[in-house]
C-alpha cells in the first residue's frame, strides 16, 4: 500500500474544503484532499439567478434562535432532530467563516448581514453574493487550503473504499487517464463528491458532476431517504435552474413542434390568462415540483411535461411579452412585487435587465444570447435531500467513514432554500471536529485487487448508460411508475451482478468511466429500491408524483427511508435533542 494519512477528504467543492480547512485548523494535518478534477463538481459550475445561502437570523427586528432555526430544518419532514439542531446551532460560525475569507455577502451600514425570505422560510435566514454564490465559497476555500499547503492529489478517482471489520482502512483510486491504480492508506476517510448527479438523464447538474455515493454503498453504509429529490425546471443547452427572477419577470412559455410550429401553450391549460401568468411568477419563490402545489404553480412543470410528451420542444422566450398580458390582472403579491422592484413596464427581457441583469451576462458567458433567442428548459433533477446515513457527527454507519455536503443523507421531504450550501459547512465542521478529538486512529494493511476488464474493439456500455438514465428520468423521477421501477430495479440488479465480467473497454482511457458506470448502477439501484418502498408505504409526495397513489400529507414526517444491500424500511426520526444549555455545565463540560 502506498502513502498513510489520517485522514482522507474526497471531492473538491464547497465541503470538500471546508472540511479539509476545518481538520488543518484543528491540528490534524496528516491529510490530504483527492478530486477527480479541481475544476470540475457542481459548487464550482452551477447556481441560479440569485444562488442562497441559508443561516441564522443576522439582522432586523424578527426574533430567531438556533431552536427555532433547528425546527424550521426538522419540519420539513423525515428529517433527524440532532442533524436539524446541529445545521442550525454552526450556522452562524459556517457562515462568518465564510465572510472572513471575502465572501461579499450583504450587509448595512452599520454592520447587519441583511436577508430576505425563501422558500419554506418562516424568517428572512437567507442571503446571496449573487449567481455564483457556491463558486465564490469553493474558491475562498480552495485559496485557504493552497494557502496551508494542504496536499492536493488532482486527477484521482477512488474507486473502491477499503473496509475492514465495518471500519475504513484507506482506499483504491485509478489515474483519470486510466494508466494505473493507486492505494492509500487512512484512518478516516470524509467524503465530500457531491450528490448522484448521473442518476438521471434529465438533470440539472453540471456535466462535470457526477457523484460517488456508490462508494459508500459498496462499502456497506446505509442511505437514508434515496427516495427524495427535488426536481424543477431548468434550461438544458447550458444546465442551469431557471427560478427566481427568470420566472418572476413573466417570460412567455412557447413550444415547438417537429414542422418548426410555435405555440403558445399555457393558454391551453387555463381558462384565465391571469391566472397562467400569477402561476409563472410564483415558479420564482415555489421552484422545486410539489405535489402539494399540483394544482397551484406545480402545474407550470406539468404542462411543460405534457408539451414534451406531445414531442414538442418547450422554451422560455424573454423577448416578448405573454399575449394578453395585463398588469393590472396579476395577484397583488406579483404586482406589488413588480412595482417596488420598478419593473411594471416593458418585456421580460427589460424586466430581467432591471431587477437581475447578472442573470442574463450568466448565459451570455456560457454561448446563449436571451436577447436573441428562447432558452429551451425541461423539468430536471435538481438536488437530492437524501444520501448516505449520518450521525450527528456526520460519521455514517462504517466507522471511520464520514460524509459531508449533498452527498449525505440531511434532509428530508422539503428544506429551505439555500441550506444545502449551509450544511457543506456544517457538515464539514462536524466531521473534522470528530476526527479531531478521536484518540486511536489506527487502521490496519488491506489489499486491493483489481476486477479484470476485457479490451473490445467496440464497446456499447456508454449507450446501455444513457439509456438506463432515460428511463430513470422517464419513470422514476418527478412522475414514478411503480411497475416500471419494478421492471427497471429486477434488470439493473442482474446488470449489477456480472458488471465487470460483461463490460470491455476499448483501452485504458476509458476505465474511469467505466468505474463511474458502476457506481452509478449502484446508486440507481438503491434509490430505486427506496422509490418502490416509497411509492407503496408512503404513496406521493415532496417532489414525487407516484401514478395511483394518494398524496401522503405530513402522514408519514416522522419516519426515513433507510436502505442498506438494495433493501429499504422505515425508521423512526431521531427527535429534537434537549439541550442542557446551563453554561457552567456546558463550560465543565469540555
Amino acid at each position: 500500500m502506498g502513502k498513510t494519512y489520517n485522514t482522507i477528504v474526497i471531492g473538491s467543492g464547497c465541503a470538500g474544503f471546508k472540511a479539509a480547512n476545518s481538520l488543518y485548523d484543528l491540528g490534524v494535518t496528516d491529510i490530504a484532499l483527492i478530486t477527480e478534477g479541481v475544476n470540475m463538481g457542481t459548487s464550482r459550475n452551477t447556481g441560479s439567478d440569485k444562488q442562497t445561502y441559508y443561516k441564522l437570523t443576522l439582522a432586523g427586528d424578527e426574533p430567531d434562535s438556533v431552536q427555532e432555526m433547528a425546527y424550521t430544518l426538522f419540519d420539513g419532514g423525515s428529517m433527524h432532530g440532532d442533524t436539524a439542531y446541529a445545521q442550525a446551532a454552526s450556522s452562524a460560525q459556517a457562515f462568518i467563516s465564510l465572510v472572513e475569507l471575502g465572501l461579499p455577502f450583504p450587509k448595512n451600514r452599520y454592520g447587519a448581514f441583511v436577508g430576505y425570505k425563501t422558500d419554506h422560510d418562516p424568517r428572512q435566514r437567507a442571503t446571496s453574493c449573487g449567481p455564483l454564490t457556491s463558486k465564490l465559497m469553493t474558491e475562498a476555500l480552495e485559496k485557504e487550503v493552497n494557502r496551508k499547503g494542504i496536499t492536493l492529489l488532482d486527477n484521482l478517482q477512488v474507486i473502491k473504499l477499503l473496509v475492514k471489520d465495518n471500519k475504513i482502512q484507506g482506499l483504491a483510486a485509478i489515474e483519470r487517464d486510466g494508466k494505473g491504480y493507486k492505494t492509500i492508506k487512512a484512518s478516516n476517510i470524509i467524503l465530500a463528491t457531491g450528490g448522484p448527479a448521473a442518476v438521471y438523464y434529465d438533470s440539472v447538474f453540471p456535466h462535470s458532476q457526477t457523484g460517488s455515493t456508490g462508494l459508500a454503498l459498496d462499502a456497506g453504509a446505509t442511505a437514508t431517504n434515496l427516495q427524495e429529490w427535488q426536481y424543477g425546471l431548468a434550461s438544458t443547452d447550458f444546465r442551469w435552474n431557471v427560478s427566481g427572477t427568470y420566472q418572476q419577470v413573466l417570460p412567455k412559455y412557447i413550444s415547438i413542434d417537429a414542422g418548426g410550429n410555435t405555440h403558445e401553450f399555457l393558454r391551453d391549460y387555463f381558462d384565465d390568462t391571469g391566472e397562467a401568468l400569477n402561476m409563472v411568477f410564483l415558479k420564482g419563490y415555489q421552484w422545486p415540483f410539489d405535489v402539494q402545489k399540483a394544482e397551484g404553480s406545480s402545474r407550470i412543470d406539468l404542462y411543460v411535461a405534457e408539451e414534451n410528451a406531445k414531442g414538442r420542444t418547450v422554451y422560455m422566450d424573454f423577448r416578448e411579452n405573454p399575449s394578453d398580458l395585463d398588469f393590472d390582472k396579476l395577484s397583488e403579491e406579483a404586482h406589488t412585487y413588480l412595482k417596488r422592484s420598478e419593473a411594471l413596464f416593458g418585456t421580460p427581457i427589460e424586466r430581467l435587465a432591471k431587477m437581475n441583469p447578472k442573470a442574463i451576462q450568466l448565459y451570455k458567458d456560457n454561448g446563449i444570447d436571451i436577447y436573441k433567442e428562447p432558452l429551451k428548459v425541461a423539468v430536471c433533477a435538481q438536488h437530492c435531500n437524501g444520501g448516505i446515513s449520518m450521525d450527528a457527527n456526520w460519521e455514517s454507519s462504517v466507522k471511520g467513514l464520514y460524509v459531508a455536503g449533498e452527498a449525505a443523507g440531511t434532509f428530508g421531504v422539503y428544506r429551505p432554500g439555500g441550506s444545502a450550501l449551509n450544511d457543506t459547512q456544517v457538515g464539514a465542521i462536524r466531521a473534522a471536529e470528530h476526527i479531531a478529538a478521536k484518540k486511536d486512529s489506527s487502521s490496519t494493511e488491506v489489499t486491493f485487487t483489481p476486477p479484470v476488464i476485457k479490451r473490445a474493439q467496440q464497446a456499447d456500455w456508454q449507450a446501455k448508460q444513457k439509456e438506463i438514465q432515460k428511463r430513470m428520468s422517464q419513470h422514476a423521477a418527478y412522475v414514478r411508475d411503480p411497475e416500471e421501477m419494478a421492471k427497471l430495479h429486477k434488470e439493473l440488479c442482474q446488470l449489477k451482478d456480472s458488471f465487470f465480467e460483461d463490460m470491455a473497454v476499448t483501452s485504458d482511457s476509458e476505465l474511469p468511466a467505466l468505474y463511474k458506470c458502476y457506481d452509478m448502477l449502484l446508486t440507481q439501484i438503491a434509490a430505486l429500491s427506496a422509490m418502490m418502498f416509497a411509492a407503496k408505504e408512503i404513496g406521493s409526495r415532496g417532489s414525487a408524483f407516484v401514478k395511483g397513489a394518494k398524496a401522503a400529507g405530513t402522514a408519514f414526517n416522522d419516519k426515513v427511508v433507510v436502505t442498506s444491500n438494495a433493501k429499504s424500511y422505515f425508521e423512526a426520526v431521531r427527535p429534537m435533542p434537549a439541550c442542557d444549555d446551563w453554561f457552567e455545565s456546558v463550560w465543565n463540560a469540555r
